[in-house]
């Protein structure tokens, strides 16, 4: 091909980037966009600010530069690896409860007729519309009170000692109400997803022969393959930032036997009033919530992208 052929093809085709420079609908969204860039950079922006500055209130508000000493400090806390750890356990804990309890629920629902059913699916999905706090009270005051509680009841009813809880096993009890508040979500969105199984594939594999088990096993469970990934992703980025339950109980405590990633950072800037800390500790956060997001999407994008 020669060089003038060249020049005028070039000279024929469009730009594209200039086509769309003239699109109207890009000057349409042009204005939210810059809104939602200016809601998102500026906080961010002085956050990192922050940050970088020694700044206490509790000094008289002076804020002098430290570079990284803010995040060093962060990571030496006494509270930073009992937070971490309790996060990660707060947040595979209620996981793994949504995901389990939800397919089996879910399933039942779906594999039994019976009065009433309509119901108990509205039972079942309430929880999920409860304000976190409200939940969190519920428990505290009538189900894990060591003396008007549900389970003291309960404890005493069978002459044993009744449990406080919230003192004993304080993070065991953010878990069971977390797993309340989140396993209706599970519940509604595997529940939609077994609606559009189809039932000529289970009526074909009853007629080879097949259980209720094997049913379940090699057809029910790979078609919830990308739902249960959905309520995975969704699930995980909220309960990293998991605080009014923790706020509303146990205040983190006793000691850091209930303190999580989000609490730790409550903690340095509204009690101790150390905003660089607590400023460090958010940037952290972001950074770890962000990491966990890219794996959950390419790994929700795998699974689209294997299965037909």
């Amino acid at each position: 091909m020669s060089t003038s052929t060249a020049k005028a093809q070039l000279e024929v085709q469009p730009d594209p980037g200039k086509h769309r420079l003239n699109n109207p609908g890009w000057f349409l969204v042009t204005p939210s966009v810059a809104l939602l860039l200016l809601w998102m950079i500026v906080p961010l922006a002085m956050t990192l600010y922050f940050s970088l500055m020694r700044y206490n209130l509790l000094d008289g508000g002076e804020k002098t530069f430290t570079g990284l000493g803010n995040f060093t400090f962060f990571f030496t806390d006494e509270g930073f690896i009992p937070g971490m750890t309790n996060t990660l356990l707060l947040v595979g804990s209620v996981l793994l409860i949504s995901v389990v309890l939800g397919v089996l629920i879910a399933a039942l629902l779906e594999a039994s007729e019976f009065f009433g059913r309509g119901i108990v699916r509205v039972l079942l999905i309430s929880p999920f519309f409860i304000m976190p706090t409200v939940g969190a009270l519920v428990f505290k005051n009538l189900i894990f009170h060591p003396v008007s509680g549900i389970l003291a009841d309960l404890w005493r009813y069978f002459g044993a000692q009744p449990i406080d809880w919230l003192a004993n096993y304080p993070l065991l009890s953010i878990i069971i109400i977390v797993s309340w508040q989140w396993l209706p979500f599970a519940i509604l969105l595997l529940m939609t997803a077994m609606q559009s199984l189809d039932q000529e594939q289970k009526e074909a594999a009853r007629l080879d022969g097949a259980g209720p088990v094997a049913i379940f096993w090699h057809l029910t469970l790979p078609h919830l393959a990308r739902p249960i990934a959905v309520v995975v992703m969704i699930e995980t980025i909220f309960l990293l930032s998991v605080f009014a339950e923790i706020f509303t109980t146990t205040n983190g405590g006793p000691g850091f036997a209930s303190t999580n990633l989000a609490y730790l950072i409550y903690n340095q800037a509204l009690v101790q009033f150390d905003v660089g800390m607590a400023s460090a500790g958010g940037l952290i956060a972001v950074v770890i919530a962000n990491i966990a997001a890219i794996i959950l999407v390419r790994m929700i994008g795998k699974n689209l992208t294997d299965q037909p």
